[in-house]
């Protein structure tokens, strides 16, 4: 089993500078689906995917993909959307929702750029797009405290599943980053699978609570992505972003543990 699952932000020609690496354009988003149109494979939710996973991926069509796109801007339903109508693909928006443009009371965090409304991420379930979690304020769910996570998990479920009325089984990590820790929490939230990022193909070694995706940002050319959906020198192709993840993730581990050993510290009434 080898399965695309392809991450996008925003969809758009007119990007902020926060989101310009990974907006990819409304053409270039086009000629990406309908090269999947014309190459046999067949889009799913991610919900889907992994319920055809509990199963041992028996149920799965011969080319599955699964499109996937973060944060829930307000491009998806003027831009992405209408692309996806046409090509009669199905898709999963992960949802922040504390950034959503009507938001409210429940506002959060700092949103990159303009953001879906209530009303949009309605009508976009509507069409047959899976909404999902994407946490409330999009922190790094690894580096915040368990009462924290708890919180970002659970209030985010609970306002998509109130808002869109139906379940909410799974979710993506903000920034693609978790830890046993997180993973935990997620299963004990009542999630059922949750995307990181990784940038490789899905295989049956996977935890289903680490899926991996495949990037698309604006650099990814026609030739790049349909090497990566293909399957062929997936790590080559992305040799970059994994560097510059791997090096990341060691900083992150060594800012938690300096905070954690602060902590300690504080409590038991010494000056770090």
């Amino acid at each position: 089993m080898r399965v695309p699952i392809l991450m996008y932000h925003s969809v758009t020609d007119r990007p902020t500078a926060e989101t310009r690496a990974l907006a990819v354009r409304p053409g270039d988003f086009a000629d990406q689906l309908g090269h999947l149109k014309d190459g046999g494979f067949t889009p799913l939710t991610f919900a889907d995917l992994a319920a055809a996973l509990r199963y041992g991926g028996s149920a799965l069509p011969e080319r599955p993909v699964v499109i996937t796109f973060d944060d829930g801007y307000a491009d998806f339903h003027t831009e992405a959307l209408p692309i996806l109508d046409r090509y009669g693909f199905a898709a999963t928006v992960f949802v922040t929702s504390g950034w959503l443009d009507d938001a409210g009371p429940h506002a959060a965090g700092r949103p990159l750029d303009r953001m879906l409304t209530w009303g949009q991420t309605k009508e976009a379930a509507a069409h047959g797009v899976e909404v999902a979690g994407h946490s409330h304020s999009h922190p790094q769910l690894d580096q915040i405290g368990d009462d924290a996570l708890r919180e970002e998990l659970s209030r985010n479920k609970a306002l998509l599943e109130d808002q869109i009325g139906r379940p909410v089984t799974t979710m993506a990590y903000p920034y693609g980053y978790s830890s046993a820790r997180v993973r935990r929490a997620v299963a004990t939230a009542g999630y059922e699978a949750a995307c990181a990022v990784n940038n490789a193909l899905l295989a049956s070694r996977h935890d289903r609570f680490a899926v991996p995706r495949l990037t698309v940002g604006r650099g990814t050319t026609l030739a790049k992505f349909q090497a990566a959906v293909a399957g062929r020198g997936v790590p080559v192709l992305y040799a970059r972003e994994r560097t510059l993840t791997t090096g990341y993730a060691v900083v992150r581990r060594t800012r938690r543990a300096l905070r954690q050993t602060t902590s300690g510290l504080q409590r038991i009434g010494v000056r770090p």
